[in-house]
């Protein structure tokens, strides 16, 4: 998978997988994973897929509606990049918390439905619930950040609540941060989630 490893200051610091979204690539969320946690190294992907010549994560059938098989290929696919990358760059492969926005968070999110120990934890930026009618791994209180808008023309408030549902059942623990600017990446969501993370 095309991206970019940044070795961090602080070796404790969590390495941060940053996944942007739909039509972004590796050097969108640089700046915010250094804001998120300045002494973290960060490995930072481009999806795998193209739509309409944008990188995505995994295809979509329509606005709202995942290729599932193509999803579950995908999610696998990432999760064995991870492994790999952290033999490649030595970092503990337990250690990766995934920062995603959009698509990106729906990648994430669809790592702790599949995978027990695929991440430490997530902050997901509009993520939307990546699969339903499955029974998720036991996430034993993984710490989740979701950030979300009230007024998200793409997300309505019922798939985060739902999506937040989901990931509480199966034991992780989730903080979820509102604001009311659409679809946007804020800047009260990225100190948010940074203050989330420092309170770890």
């Amino acid at each position: 998978m095309k991206h970019l490893y940044k070795q961090g200051t602080n070796p404790d610091a969590p390495v941060l997988l940053l996944l942007h979204g739909t039509g972004g690539t590796e050097h969108d969320l640089l700046p915010i994973g250094s804001m998120i946690s300045e002494g973290s190294s960060i490995l930072s992907v481009r999806g795998n897929v193209a739509e309409n010549g944008m990188p995505r994560f995994f295809r979509r059938l329509s606005e709202g509606v995942f290729d599932e098989e193509d999803l579950i290929f995908r999610t696998n696919e990432l999760n064995e990049f991870l492994d790999e990358s952290s033999k490649t760059y030595g970092f503990n492969r337990k250690n990766v918390m995934a920062v995603g926005y959009s698509n990106g968070a729906n990648i994430a999110g669809s790592l702790h439905f599949h995978f027990k120990d695929a991440l430490k934890g997530s902050i997901l930026f509009h993520p939307m619930v990546p699969r339903r009618g499955i029974e998720l791994p036991h996430l034993k209180e993984t710490p989740i950040f979701i950030g979300a808008g009230k007024n998200d023309p793409l997300i309505p408030v019922s798939e985060t609540e739902e999506l937040v549902k989901l990931l509480e059942d199966a034991g992780a623990n989730v903080k979820t941060h509102w604001e009311y600017q659409g679809h946007q990446l804020t800047g009260g969501e990225v100190q948010a989630a940074k203050e989330w993370l420092q309170s770890l």
